[in-house]
């Protein structure tokens, strides 16, 4: 009876791990050797490929293939120069052979040195009869060195080779997008889809692009065609779901979103995208329902947390979207987006202290809108953090110079700690900026504003000239 190759492979498998427990010697060929050592070595197995490759040198010393394991292996491990020893030395034997360029070419590009592994990846296409995967190569290098336009090139070059190569397809399309060309990437596309027309990978690549371009309508046919193509592709449903979203065609994206969850296992992204369908339909009852199956099928999502914490905002029941708030914090305490809306709901219930931490932790965590220094110097204020609220200010002016409102708001702190000369220096600084503005003075600090010092300052100001 004789073996199927799958059933050889876990036969040699399994009587070398034998061999090991047991310290017998079994005699392998020298391509078993190599199947077992690169099985290993592809597992992540480390410690069993050096061992399959030590063993199989010693029974097969002139094997070059479990050689080149060896030196793919020392590689890994970044034993470089171990590694480039024992390839001059298989170079002068074997000076033909491709694999010894491309391992070279590894070691030069783990030393980023990317252009001489480009050199030597372009010689051992002399010697290859299948350049599909060194072309790859070469494209992957010049990614490295951000040539996009040179990666795209060789990219394509592996398609032509291989049309469904589709991972060279995906690379093809992202230089593509990384040089923001767009209407490029369309063209190359459809090309592509000239030569094979039900490749339901293309025609998700195409509505993709024409998503990105708000080509809707198109991005529609495409991603119909992916369907017709595969009628199982739960991407092209999800993207299908995304452009009748735009369209405003609600209850047809809620069907492809249903679809993708009857092919699959359900995801956090299908019932968000469903709960915010429910809600531009008004259907709060199964929009909240959907928001809450998002965070349960994945609660790390932040946009599930964000979407039902929103909703209730917007329903203006802010007990309840500060409940959800604090659980997600409570799950991922580093997230800027939750500590942003934890301060604006803690506003709105005038918990102005907690509204307070929730700003300072906004702002640790790298939120520096013109909107968060403002909020945050307003809720210093009401509790009565006059310093604070300056020291918060002065840090805004920093990011937004000249900023007309926090100059103002500048102002009335000054004035209100009793610091006349700082407060009219940025009086007279926001008028520079917008005179316009100065009623922001009378509604942020009345009691500022009813000063005569102050009011003959904004009067000069808005003197026409003579």
């Amino acid at each position: 009876m004789q073996f199927s190759p799958n059933e050889d492979h876990n036969f040699s498998l399994s009587k070398f791990e034998s061999m090991l427990k047991t310290n017998d010697v079994f005699f392998f060929d020298s391509s078993e050797f190599e199947n077992i050592a690169q099985h290993y070595l592809d597992s992540g197995k480390v410690g069993l490929a050096r061992k399959a490759i030590k063993i199989g040198l010693e029974q097969h010393p002139s094997s070059t293939i479990l050689k080149l394991i060896q030196i793919e292996l020392l590689v890994f491990e970044n034993k470089l120069d171990e590694a480039e020893k024992l390839l001059d030395h298989l170079y002068t034997l074997e000076s033909t052979n491709e694999e010894v360029y491309i391992q070279k070419a590894n070691i030069l590009s783990k030393r980023d040195q990317h252009y001489k592994a480009i050199d030597l990846l372009k010689n051992a296409l002399a010697y290859s009869d299948e350049p599909s995967d060194i072309y790859s190569l070469i494209g992957m290098e010049f990614l490295f060195v951000d040539d996009f336009a040179s990666a795209k090139d060789y990219f394509i070059k592996c398609l032509r080779e291989d049309i469904e190569d589709y991972s060279a397809l995906y690379n093809v399309i992202y230089c593509f997008e990384f040089l923001d060309d767009y209407d490029g990437a369309i063209e190359f596309i459809n090309d592509f889809l000239d030569k094979d027309p039900y490749s339901e990978v293309g025609w998700h690549q195409l509505g993709k692009q024409y998503f990105a371009k708000k080509m809707y309508k198109e991005a529609l046919t495409a991603f119909d065609f992916a369907v017709i193509c595969d009628e199982r592709f739960i991407g092209a449903y999800l993207e299908k779901g995304k452009v009748l979203e735009k369209l405003g065609r609600y209850n047809e994206a809620i069907e492809n979103y249903e679809i993708t969850l009857e092919l699959d296992d359900p995801t956090s992204f299908a019932y968000l995208r469903m709960g915010k369908c429910y809600e531009r339909l008004e259907n709060t009852s199964l929009a909240v329902k959907y928001y809450y199956k998002t965070v349960h099928e994945d609660p790390l999502l932040d946009k599930g947390w964000i979407a039902i914490t929103d909703f209730y905002f917007k329903q203006e029941n802010f007990q309840k979207a500060l409940y959800y708030i604090n659980k997600a914090i409570n799950i991922d305490s580093e997230n800027v987006l939750y500590w942003r809306r934890s301060a604006e709901i803690n506003m709105r219930l005038g918990f102005l202290e907690e509204a307070d931490l929730a700003f300072q932790k906004t702002i640790e965590l790298g939120n520096y809108e013109l909107e968060t220094w403002i909020s945050w110097a307003h809720v210093l204020k009401q509790v009565g953090e006059f310093d604070s609220a300056i020291q918060a200010l002065l840090q805004a002016l920093e990011f937004y110079p000249d900023h007309a409102a926090l100059e103002y708001m500048l102002a009335g702190m000054y004035y209100l700690v009793a610091d006349s000369h700082k407060g009219s220096f940025h009086l007279k600084n926001a008028l520079k900026e917008n005179a316009d503005e100065s009623h922001m003075i009378k509604e942020l600090f009345p009691t500022v504003y009813s000063r005569t010092s102050v009011k003959n300052i904004i009067t000069e100001f808005k003197k026409p000239s003579p």
